[in-house]
């Protein structure tokens, strides 16, 4: 009798608590944490596409060259993004996604072969720059090759 007693106590007990919430103070917090969480200031990004510029000015979106990775580093930051893929002979277009907004120098590093020596440029990463594909398009300039 008593184990029956202190049962049907236990069930109303927990049936008092499960009620005590209504789904207007549920949905209530989380609208809280929702609209906290939409107001958190979202970083603008770009998509890169990378080119080569011959030495006779050329601007290269296609073909296989020695590029073992290209580089954006940021010049207040110091933050360096790349594209490295393992190295070696890389096609172009190459791309990258996410770049945030700034000023960069980009870069090309050599690729297995060590053929071509690439030089650097510095540009301003901004909606300005953004063609009709909805890339910026970066050409990193060929300094020496064999």
């Amino acid at each position: 009798m008593k184990k029956s007693i202190f049962t049907v106590s236990a069930c109303i007990g927990l049936l008092a608590v499960v009620t005590s919430f209504s789904p207007n103070e549920i949905v209530e917090n989380s609208k809280k944490r929702s609209e906290i969480a939409d107001t958190t200031p979202q970083t603008q990004t770009y998509k890169i596409r990378y080119g080569l510029l011959s030495k006779n000015g050329a601007k290269i979106l296609s073909g296989n060259y020695d590029v073992g990775s290209f580089l954006a580093e940021n010049m207040v930051t110091g933050e360096v993004y790349d594209t490295y893929y393992s190295g070696g002979f890389q096609s172009v277009p190459q791309y990258y996604d996410g770049l945030p907004a700034g000023t960069y120098t980009f870069s090309a590093m050599q690729g297995q072969g060590g053929w071509v020596g690439y030089g650097t440029v510095v540009a301003t990463v901004s909606d300005a720059q953004v063609d009709s594909d909805g890339y910026i398009t970066v050409y990193i300039p060929i300094i020496w090759e064999e």
